[in-house]
């Protein structure tokens, strides 16, 4: 700077032009010395770096005397540049260069790094003349030798820069004694700062008093000159200072030899950011973002709280900073402070994701931190715990807002508000795209009504009124939402049904729009009734149709055929399912299937190749099946290929599917008396599969697939229906032909379902009715008198052999019994597992099993010889068992009956068993006053027989 002004100088005297001229070669010879150095430094040896270093010396020493011979008169009244030439002069001229010898330790290699042959320089600070530091050059400090000055001279990272760029004594204010801001020249020549100059006059009232400071000279005038040159010199050794200060703190960042030396230099940093945002721009060059990185991952609290600080500092007022930074360090690591234990550090790291997340960029990168904005929306809603770092996470997200992924990505992580708030106020093209999220993201538990409350209204509105694509995205988002079955009622305030209705049913539009809406309308409506809403009752048309009127129900029945999309079928076969339901829907619905013959198109889509749709066909059917079950039988029988079709064979069967099973259950549902129906099964072969299936499954078990119950259930319900047909011949020969009395025995007690069981019993006991008929006595071939008496009476004397060659007798139905020819029970051994199945806790196997037993008590039978059969085997205990654990009506009569027979055939010992039971007589009472009339009867018939109540009857006779 001195140089500088004086070449600006045209007064300047011809001898200082021409030692300008000369300090301006030997600079020129310095630099060429350098360069040689810098160039040559791994191939020179020693003693070529002495010779040069010592010319370097010689150099910089007479730069030294051409300063100091600069005449006095060639400074004019600039009294501080004569100083700072001679301050300057004197150091040059006893500085002294000397060079090491090589070492063994590493080279260094980072950004400033030197070589290792070369020392630092030992300089003399004019400013401190007693003391000689021993200090690098700054342009190429290296970090192990900042360790050592720090460590020689017991210096803070700030005074070695200082000491690198030397502090001149003009530069201090004699007030302050501080380094000048803004200085100005008074009428004595002295330069104070400004505001401490201006400060000291105030004091003084007179001026006439006024003086100078330093020197106590009077002075007349208040005037303050800024003082250009010197102001210019301070800002020029500020910004060099500063750079040494920067390089200096990026050496010992480097090094981070201590907690210590790493929290100077990043304070350091931090103070030089404050003094001039323009350092930022250094700081950031050459390269001590890189470096900072690495103490965020330091287990000191404070070097990750101050780094934090530093990098916010760096990315504040400049988006090209924000970028670097984000670039830079690793967002990961700074999301996961944002937990830390220590407050500090929580606070600065969402304090710099605070200024991060004003950049594009780092808005865009977030997305791909694994779990960024999940630790985000949990900090947000943390707030009584951390209101600070609270407010904080809420400021970044709305940050992030700028960036519809990044909503997304809020949604899914349980923060939804700001999705909905864009889908309710933002534009056209915003709402749309919010649609098209929410249609994406699954809802959680938790959000999904909220969620419903919110978008449903304008996500109606999209539908009414919005183009093509806004419909389609409203539709999906619609889809999502009612497909949680709680959220139908927000959708039913909003409006939903008779906008579906519509686009189901008037909505015109081009024929692909058209029918996609109406797809996606179905679905909806399906979704909304399967809630279980009572909505039959709702008005759906601005003319007041209601969703159970015969013109709802008709359009819609009319629209389920074969031509008709698959998506649409299902959904409308849904729509179906749901209103039948109610009894006012149920009874329009079947009046309308029967007079459009829409079972024969229900039948058709069983065999669709859209297994879903053959399967929504066939539970309706089911459905159908207990208001018009005979009309379907025979529908069904008419149509080409079934009913054979609805039961596979059992060799092709891989997985048991849902198909599968509802087929099943759908033959086993219609009406078990149609006959025609039971012979097309027959006359197919169907039942051969049945019961080729039947005993796979009970090698297999029911666990290969979740639909093989079901399916085993239906298969069963078959069976069973053809026992209520045994009328007929070809029936008959078919259950005795299959044994199925042994089979349907098997299923009582093998670990199937309650339902199996019921069927089982329910199966015997139509079997068992049939047993009395079937059974005969045997034929016997014609002998003589005697042989044939004698055989007889051998008969009777083994008692009912077992060798059927014998034809021994039933003693129940007093014929020859067989479980295959007349399915009988007891041959079946039948018996001891039914009265188990009395046990059960499913009061319909219950009932079912005491059906069937009962068939044994009946009036057709032997029923003394019968109730001794059951009495050895405790049967009034487990009927007894039973009046105690269930109090359900039909299962109550039931048992009451059993139990009468058994005190009017079973003799003392049944009356003394009964009569033990502590618990039969209340029980008794209870149904003789509260049980229906056959049920109440038959209380009181016990009753008597108990001799618990008079005989009325013998009570009228003598009255008479």
């Amino acid at each position: 700077m001195i140089i500088m002004e004086l070449r600006t100088n045209y007064n300047t005297p011809t001898n200082t032009v021409e030692i300008l001229q000369s300090l301006q070669k030997k600079v020129e010879l310095a630099k060429s010395f350098t360069t040689k150095i810098e160039k040559n430094v791994h191939t020179m040896n020693s003693s070529e770096i002495i010779t040069t270093v010592h010319q370097l010396e010689g150099l910089v020493k007479s730069f030294g005397e051409n300063l100091n011979v600069i005449p006095l008169s060639t400074y004019g009244n600039q009294e501080y540049a004569d100083k700072a030439a001679k301050s300057l002069s004197k150091e040059m001229k006893e500085a002294s260069f000397s060079v090491a010898g090589p070492t063994s330790r590493e080279i260094e290699t980072d950004l400033y790094a030197v070589d290792a042959d070369i020392s630092a320089v030992n300089i003399q600070l004019s400013d401190y003349p007693s003391q000689t530091y021993s200090t690098p050059d700054y342009n190429n400090i290296n970090s192990r030798e900042i360790s050592a000055v720090l460590d020689r001279n017991n210096l803070a990272l700030p005074q070695l820069a200082r000491y690198m760029e030397p502090l001149y004594e003009t530069f201090y204010c004699p007030l302050t004694k501080t380094v000048m801001e803004d200085p100005v020249t008074i009428e004595s020549g002295v330069t104070y700062e400004r505001r401490a100059i201006s400060d000291f006059f105030d004091k003084f009232e007179d001026q006439n008093e006024l003086v100078c400071p330093k020197s106590g000279k009077s002075i007349k005038s208040r005037n303050l000159s800024t003082n250009v040159a010197l102001k210019a010199t301070i800002d020029e050794w500020k910004e060099r200072n500063e750079a040494a200060r920067i390089k200096v703190a990026r050496a010992a960042l480097s090094l981070a030899s201590s907690d210590n030396m790493v929290l100077e230099a990043i304070d350091d940093l931090q103070s030089v950011c404050r003094t001039n945002p323009y350092n930022k721009v250094q700081i950031r060059s050459i390269g001590i973002i890189p470096l900072l990185t690495k103490f965020l991952e330091y287990r000191s609290r404070s070097i990750r709280q101050v780094t934090l600080e530093l990098l916010k500092q760096l990315a504040e007022d400049d988006e090209e900073g924000k970028e670097i930074v984000a670039k830079t360090v690793d967002i990961s690591t700074v999301i996961k402070m944002l937990s830390s234990s220590h407050t500090p550090v929580r606070h600065a790291s969402a304090s710099l994701l605070v200024e991060l997340s004003k950049s594009r960029f780092f808005c865009n990168e977030i997305g791909a931190v694994a779990g960024g904005i999940l630790m985000l929306t949990t900090v947000k809603y943390r707030q009584p715990l951390d209101s600070f770092a609270s407010e904080k996470a809420d400021e970044i997200l709305k940050n992030l807002e700028k960036l519809p992924d990044n909503i997304k990505l809020m949604a899914e992580n349980g923060y939804w508000e700001p999705l909905l708030t864009h889908l309710l106020e933002g534009n056209e093209e915003m709402k749309m795209e919010m649609a098209v999220y929410l249609g994406k993201i699954i809802l959680g538990s938790e959000s999904k009504t909220y969620v419903a409350e919110r978008a449903s209204p304008a996500l109606i509105e999209m539908v009414k009124t919005g183009n093509s694509p806004s419909r389609n995205a409203a539709f999906k988002a619609l889809q999502q939402i009612s497909s949680h079955n709680p959220n139908a009622k927000a959708l039913v305030d909003a409006g939903i049904l008779q906008i579906m209705i519509e686009e189901i049913f008037t909505r015109s539009s081009t024929h692909n729009e058209e029918m996609s809406s109406r797809n996606e309308a179905a679905l909806i409506l399906a979704n909304v009734l399967e809630s279980g809403l009572d909505l039959e009752n709702f008005q759906v048309t601005t003319h007041g149709h209601t969703l159970a009127s015969d013109y709802i129900v008709y359009n819609i029945v009319s629209r389920i055929k074969n031509s008709t999309p698959d998506k649409l079928n299902i959904n409308l076969i849904r729509i179906l399912l749901c209103l039948i339901k109610s009894d006012k829907a149920s009874s329009t619905i079947v009046s309308v299937v029967k007079e459009m013959e829409a079972s024969y198109d229900l039948i058709d889509l069983i065999n669709n190749p859209n297994e879903e749709l053959g399967i929504k066909s066939i539970k309706l059917l089911i459905t159908l099946a207990g208001f018009m079950g005979h009309t379907l039988s025979d529908r069904l029988c008419k149509t080409q290929g079934q009913p054979q079709s609805l039961i596979a064979n059992p060799n092709e069967i891989t997985t048991i599917t849902e198909k599968h099973a509802v087929s099943a259950n759908f033959l086993a549902k219609l009406p078990h008396q149609n006959l025609t129906l039971n012979l097309a099964l027959v006359n197919s072969k169907t039942i051969q599969a049945v019961t080729t299936s039947i005993a796979q499954i009970n090698k297999t078990g029911t666990r290969s697939s979740r639909h093989t119950s079901s399916y085993f259930e239906g298969l069963v319900g078959i069976l069973v229906r053809l026992t209520t047909t045994l009328y007929d011949h070809q029936i008959l020969l078919t259950a005795k032909t299959h044994n199925f009395a042994s089979l349907l025995t098997e299923l009582l007690t093998r670990s199937f379902t309650d339902e199996v069981q019921k069927l089982s019993a329910i199966g015997l006991e139509n079997l068992s009715r049939h047993s009395v008929a079937l059974s005969r006595p045997p034929q016997r071939k014609k002998k003589n008198k005697i042989l044939k008496l004698s055989f007889f009476r051998k008969c009777i004397s083994i008692n009912l052999s077992k060798d059927e060659s014998t034809f021994s007798l039933c003693p129940v139905h007093r014929g020859v019994c067989s479980s295959q020819e007349t399915f009988c029970l007891i041959e079946a051994e039948a018996v001891e597992r039914l009265l188990s199945c009395l046990d059960h806790e499913n009061v319909e196997v219950v009932e079912a099993a005491l059906s069937a037993l009962s068939t044994l008590l009946e009036d057709k039978v032997d029923v003394d010889k019968s109730v001794g059969f059951l009495s050895e085997r405790n049967a009034v205990r487990h009927v007894l068992n039973v009046v105690k654990e269930h109090k359900e009506e039909g299962v109550t009569k039931k048992a009451f009956w059993v139990i009468e027979r058994f005190l009017m055939k079973g003799g003392d010992d049944s009356v003394s068993d009964i009569s033990r039971d502590r618990l039969l007589p209340a029980t008794l009472v209870s149904a003789f006053h509260h049980g229906e009339g056959s049920t109440r009867e038959m209380a009181g018939k016990i009753l008597r027989h108990l001799n618990k109540m008079p005989d009325l009857s013998n009570t009228l006779t003598f009255t008479k």
